[in-house]
């Protein structure tokens, strides 16, 4: 039995071929690298907004660690990853354990920087209120600090707390936009120390 002849292409279609299949691939890895470098936004849902990806990040830091001290700074640090989608338009504080729920706050000198602690960078605006009965503060901010930023806020205790142990203050961050949907950041965890006498 005799085979038919290969049917071949002239040399100039099958290189036309190779080249669409290329372009065929530069044009899907072209559309995956686009898609990767455009921002993502904040998710929209039922008139109400959520972080694309919600920030997690959360450092606590504070450098008077004894009981009563006066002169004291709480420092909350969260970074807001780059792909969050939306700025960051309000942290809410809460303490949610400790001995000593009743320790004053000077509300009006809350305030907010780009950076870390004993690096501060550029201050930002922030509008504060605190809710005795639920020790809870809300942090908002009329221009809020964008996607990529590494934001601290700072709570002023008029002293620490009156009696030594561990306190925890649960974190939450909202996005700019209508209706903003809180994301649970994490816990700070503050250790209060009785005062050595010798």
């Amino acid at each position: 039995m005799t085979r038919p002849p290969l049917q071949l292409k002239p040399v100039h279609q099958r290189l036309r071929g190779l080249a669409v299949a290329k372009a065929r691939v530069l044009g899907v890895a072209g559309l995956a690298a686009l898609s990767f470098m455009l921002p993502l936004r904040a998710v929209e849902l039922r008139g109400m907004t959520y972080f694309q990806t919600p920030p997690w990040s959360l450092t606590f830091r504070n450098y008077y660690t004894t009981v009563m001290a006066n002169g004291a700074e709480y420092y909350f640090t969260i970074v807001m990853p780059e792909q969050a989608g939306a700025g960051l338009g309000a942290v809410e504080i809460q303490q949610t354990t400790g001995s000593d729920w009743s320790f004053p706050f000077a509300v009006n000198q809350s305030r907010a920087f780009l950076g870390v602690p004993r690096r501060e960078q550029a201050a930002i605006a922030v509008e504060a209120s605190f809710d005795a009965k639920r020790r809870e503060f809300s942090i908002r901010f009329p221009n809020p600090p964008s996607p990529g930023q590494t934001v601290t806020v700072v709570l002023r205790p008029f002293n620490n707390p009156s009696f030594a142990g561990i306190y925890l203050f649960a974190v939450r961050a909202f996005p700019a936009g209508p209706n903003p949907v809180g994301q649970q950041v994490g816990f700070a965890r503050m250790a209060i120390y009785n005062v050595d006498r010798f």
